[in-house]
């Protein structure tokens, strides 16, 4: 019996494996198992006090045999080990560590050494095979890099997301276009400076509805944001406390966001942008040492303004004008992504010649 194993400490860690695991649990003489959580001074633990297993993978609904806590996983061995966050967690015994990241932002948070503690990386396109490059870590010939994609975004693709149904559930009609509002997690971002007040001026227009989709283990918790936001709220605008943004970026006719990896994965959709400008979060990153890369894509898929009243604009005008950028954000998805809408299907490809 091949014994497979996932960790991670947040939500968005097991989103973005899901995918493989549906398919992976379909195997004969496959076992699979999930593993994490949030340990006292551990990865994340600052972000929102400890976790357990349990407790992480409750709202997935996953057969509770399949779980084990942090001890028992490292008590035992296992053929393969996935990973979603850099550090990982690891076993007794492996055979092989696999790292498929949560994410790609212009940020390049997990371009850096400590991933090369990974057998192989399931990178997401030719970007993020370059910036290994870049940053001098591994070759673009690197037998590491396993050219998958990035299977938490394949159904923004594949045909398989029904628009009415979602709209259904969220109660909207879809008469109104429907903005998504996605900021980052890091410590500076847009919802701790101008973006209440976007929020406030776009709703009070009465033209769109809204959907505030928090990051889910944000950094800074000085501030509850589902309490301070609920003025806000109404049957227009909602707060999305789902751990997968893709369904609404499905039905999104344009994001709002700031430095967060939603805006690689909008590409895909070629719809409109607006970034909302956090220069001080974007030094303070530069000033750490992180691959910050404004050049490449970086923001250019959109439009990026510093004011409320410019954000109230640049929305109003990118729906009216939808096509624009439209061929910097069709290249841009080519290049960050590889295999759009088959990700999940080429990872269970190389898992299986791997098992064989």
């Amino acid at each position: 019996m091949t014994r497979i194993l996932f960790t991670g400490y947040a939500p968005v860690h097991f989103v973005c494996f899901r995918p493989v695991y549906e398919r992976l649990r379909r195997l004969p003489g496959v076992q699979v198992f999930l593993s994490g959580g949030r340990e006292p001074g551990g990865e994340g633990a600052d972000e929102a006090g400890p976790v357990t297993a349990r407790d992480l993978y409750r709202p997935f609904r996953v057969p509770a045999d399949c779980v084990l806590s942090l001890d028992a996983m490292r008590r035992q061995r296992f053929d393969m080990v996935f990973c979603a966050h850099v550090s990982g967690y690891f076993p007794r015994e492996d055979r092989a560590r696999i790292q498929i990241f949560h994410g790609l932002s212009f940020r390049n948070m997990a371009v850096r050494r400590d991933v090369l503690v990974y057998d192989h990386l399931f990178i997401t396109g030719r970007y993020m095979r370059r910036a290994f490059q870049e940053q001098q870590l591994l070759r673009p010939t690197d037998p590491r890099l396993v050219p998958i994609g990035f299977p938490k975004v394949d159904r923004l693709v594949d045909g398989s997301l029904d628009r009415r149904a979602i709209l259904g559930r969220l109660g909207l009609s879809g008469r109104r276009p429907l903005l998504v509002y996605a900021p980052t997690g890091q410590e500076g971002n847009s919802l701790e400076t101008l973006g209440e007040e976007v929020i406030r001026r776009l709703r009070t227009t009465g033209r769109y509805d809204i959907l505030i989709k928090l990051h889910d283990h944000p950094r800074d918790h000085s501030v509850d944001w589902p309490k301070q936001l609920r003025p806000l709220l109404d049957r227009h605008t909602k707060l999305v406390r789902d751990f997968d943004i893709v369904p609404y970026l499905f039905v999104a006719d344009l994001l709002i966001t700031d430095a967060s990896s939603v805006s690689s994965e909008y590409s895909l959709l070629d719809r409109p942008m607006v970034f909302l400008d956090v220069p001080d979060m974007i030094a303070a990153m530069r000033a750490k040492g992180r691959a910050i890369d404004l050049e490449t894509w970086g923001r250019k898929g959109g439009v990026t303004v510093r004011w409320p009243d410019e954000a109230v604009d640049a929305v109003r005008e990118s729906l009216a004008h939808p096509r624009r950028g439209g061929d910097v954000r069709r290249a841009m998805a080519r290049d960050l992504f590889f295999n759009p809408g088959r990700a999940a299907e080429a990872a269970l490809a190389w898992i299986r010649a791997r098992l064989r």
